[in-house]
């Protein structure tokens, strides 16, 4: 079992994923079972919203490791608890594959991300990352820092709406006043559109002392907004950090030295 307490600093995601200010505590728990299955519960809380505990999120999936990779298939619902309807929501569930290959000093990893709801939406995440580790160091059982560089392409559907003038002739423009006539009328297009949506960096640092492991990560995002989409986005930093506590019930789990390693 794991469990865990997080902090992220203020970040906007308005088209990455859930399309929410993403910061204040996120505590957890986790129960992994030897078969590769284990379940998982999280929520978040900010003062920025109201209710302050915003968003609950359990979890179900399997974990797999075979050599050097490791594959993770996971299901997620989303239960927001907002006490008004100012909140845009669309996606309430997600099924997320991820695969993770190890070749020293490099971790890749492609992640699959379906989410749905109101809306369906598609996202696929590269990522590569080099792992400095330094193991039985100054106390700690082991330091490790594995900057990681990483993409987000995704798919969005959209309207696009404006008023566009009948005339421009100034005589016709008379005319329509004096009859009356509506000078602009409202266009609307819609639009699918599947591209980049992100480009981060991020320096994570993981410190684990026993039972306890200590992760502060800094991450930059570059967000990047699909063809023909209105939105005005600009780059963000955000840092983070967790505390996580591990309860193993047997003398060994690949499960736990997995989770101790990527999470």
């Amino acid at each position: 079992m794991v469990a865990r307490l997080g902090y992220n600093s203020n970040i906007t995601a308005s088209n990455l994923s859930l399309g929410l200010d993403q910061f204040g505590l996120s505590p957890g728990v986790t129960y992994y079972h030897k078969s590769g299955l284990y379940l998982d519960a999280t929520a978040y809380w900010s003062r920025e919203y109201s209710p302050s505990l915003y968003l609950t999120v359990p979890s179900f999936g399997f974990l797999k490791s075979i050599k050097k990779w490791t594959l993770n298939l996971e299901y997620s619902h989303y239960f927001y608890s907002f006490s008004d309807s100012t909140y845009n929501t669309p996606y309430t569930n997600t099924i997320n594959l991820s695969n993770f290959f190890e070749v020293k000093p490099f971790l890749f990893r492609l992640d699959y991300s379906l989410y749905f709801g109101e809306k369906t939406v598609n996202r696929i995440t590269p990522a590569v990352m080099l792992n400095l580790e330094k193991k039985n160091w100054l106390g700690m059982k082991r330091v490790l820092l594995y900057p990681t560089f990483s993409l987000l392409f995704g798919d969005e559907s959209w309207q696009n709406s404006q008023y566009i003038p009948y005339t421009t002739d100034p005589t016709e423009i008379r005319d329509r006043i004096r009859n009356k006539l509506p000078l602009f009328y409202l266009e609307t297009n819609n639009y699918s559109e599947f591209g980049i949506l992100n480009y981060s960096v991020s320096l994570p640092l993981s410190i684990s002392l026993n039972n306890w492991t200590f992760l502060l990560s800094y991450t930059y995002n570059f967000p990047q907004a699909l063809p023909n989409e209105q939105l005005v986005l600009t780059n963000s930093g955000y840092l983070s950090f967790s505390v996580i506590r591990y309860f193993n019930f047997k003398s060994h789990s690949s499960l736990i030295d997995f989770y101790k390693f990527y999470k």
